[in-house]
């Protein structure tokens, strides 16, 4: 994929305009299903290298995380491990592409991932003291 079908920007040659984010075939009525990103495009956001700030929820809270099992706390691990490595790609294009701090910053998004991520490692640690303490009681 190049870097203007990433960016979605649009290119002039000649006397004829286009834009590379738009569909070929837009008049077709069959719905085309969306592809599932894989390999490297992973690291991008719905495919684009810097995609429209949005407006996202909050982080985790750790009464919330408590009531999770082990396994949906693992997996909301790694969706935001997979999430951190999207904003760290963002923030490595932004800064390629000499955007300024004003224009493009999802340092917002970043924290909550993070406490997320932290609040996450002090729940299982919680847990791990918890089942130690019972363990010594046993004995």
């Amino acid at each position: 994929m190049s870097i203007l079908q990433r960016l979605g920007r649009s290119v002039n040659l000649t006397s004829r305009t286009f834009s590379t984010s738009t569909i070929a075939f837009a008049e077709s009525t069959t719905p085309v299903a969306p592809v599932k990103a894989t390999g490297l495009y992973q690291f991008f956001e719905n495919n684009q290298a810097l995609p429209k700030q949005l407006w996202t929820g909050r982080a985790w809270k750790a009464q919330e995380l408590r009531q999770k099992s082990f396994d949906d706390l693992h997996k909301l691990w790694y969706v935001l491990l997979k999430e951190r490595n999207v904003l760290a790609t963002q923030r490595e294009e932004a800064s390629r592409l000499k955007l300024p701090k004003q224009l493009w910053t999802n340092q917002g998004r970043l924290k909550k991932c993070q406490k997320s991520m932290a609040r996450i490692k002090f729940v299982l640690n919680e847990r791990q003291r918890e089942y130690e303490q019972q363990l010594m009681k046993k004995l």
